[in-house]
């Protein structure tokens, strides 16, 4: 008996990590992805380890250029430049996986019930969901995040207000084929609510292409939140590449020819939109059969 539950929960953990090893191992894009992703993932993960000071504490002299004791040199009011880069990693991935959640969640729901239940309650989900793909995202966003306040909860909520619709519709179109499917009439067949099937039946044939829509908006989120934090818009009492970038304009770095205090917050947004955006093609191509194949 022991034997035989062991080896159910053998093929359970091998189900699991199979398609993490095939999206992440021997998808080419995938392994790239996850190579590039390993330095702002180390630096969020364990800031305390790579950082060699404290980044919130006048360590030297102010605007110091880069050397072998401050590798970026320091900032404005004496603090080392290459440390806020290390422990700004965990505020702009954290804002980036929140907001991306966050909008594939509302995305989903909206996309589940129009395509489920059809009718009226489509036409004014669809409706609502074309006005706001008409809406002109970014100036929309920096008055809403303007008058809601500085910080970064707010920074989430305002990304994932306008970043939803695309995933809406995506979803949409996958329900409506999802729901004439023979299973999901044999389910109706025996009395199965509509709550049961979408939640039991078609959310579970949707977990892959909603993984890669996270993964490929993370990057689109951590853009939204470093010019949202370059406006201002962020919480200035916290460390992140938006805000280091924000702090850089300001005093001066551009004309005082500074440029590595905007370049390397810069080149890690870059890089981390990059790996983000490898992982989510192998992911896609993993879902999609013709994908899969072309590559």
């Amino acid at each position: 008996m022991s034997s035989a539950v062991s080896n159910w929960r053998r093929s359970r953990v091998a189900n699991y990590l199979e398609p993490l090893y095939l999206i992440l191992v021997k998808n080419r894009r995938g392994l790239v992805g996850l190579i590039i992703l390993s330095i702002p993932l180390a630096m969020a993960i364990a800031p305390q380890l790579i950082a060699p000071y404290n980044p919130w504490k006048t360590v030297d002299k102010p605007f110091l250029h880069p050397s072998f004791k401050h590798l970026l040199g320091t900032n404005d009011v004496g603090q080392d430049i290459f440390s806020e880069l290390v422990y700004g990693a965990r505020i702009s991935l954290f804002v980036g996986f929140a907001a991306a959640i966050s909008s594939v969640f509302i995305g989903t729901l909206i996309g589940l019930f129009s395509g489920y239940y059809g009718g009226v309650l489509d036409e004014v989900l669809t409706s609502f969901t074309d006005v706001m793909l008409l809406i002109p995202v970014l100036p929309f966003m920096i008055l809403l995040a303007a008058v809601m306040g500085q910080g970064y909860v707010n920074i989430i909520i305002v990304i994932s207000i306008f970043a939803w619709p695309g995933v809406a519709r995506l979803v949409k179109a996958q329900v409506m084929s999802l729901k004439e499917r023979l299973y999901v009439e044999a389910a109706r067949a025996i009395g199965a609510s509509n709550w049961r099937i979408m939640m039991n039946h078609l959310l579970p044939q949707l977990l892959p292409l909603l993984t890669a829509f996270i993964v490929l908006r993370i990057g689109g989120a951590m853009i939204a939140e470093a010019s949202l934090s370059f406006l201002g818009l962020g919480d200035p009492t916290q460390k992140s590449w938006g805000t280091m970038i924000y702090w850089a304009n300001n005093s001066g770095a551009i004309s005082s020819g500074l440029w590595w205090w905007i370049t390397a917050p810069g080149l890690m947004i870059t890089v981390s939109v990059l790996g983000f955006t490898q992982i989510g093609y192998a992911i896609e191509e993993y879902v999609n059969p013709r994908l899969r194949t072309r590559a």
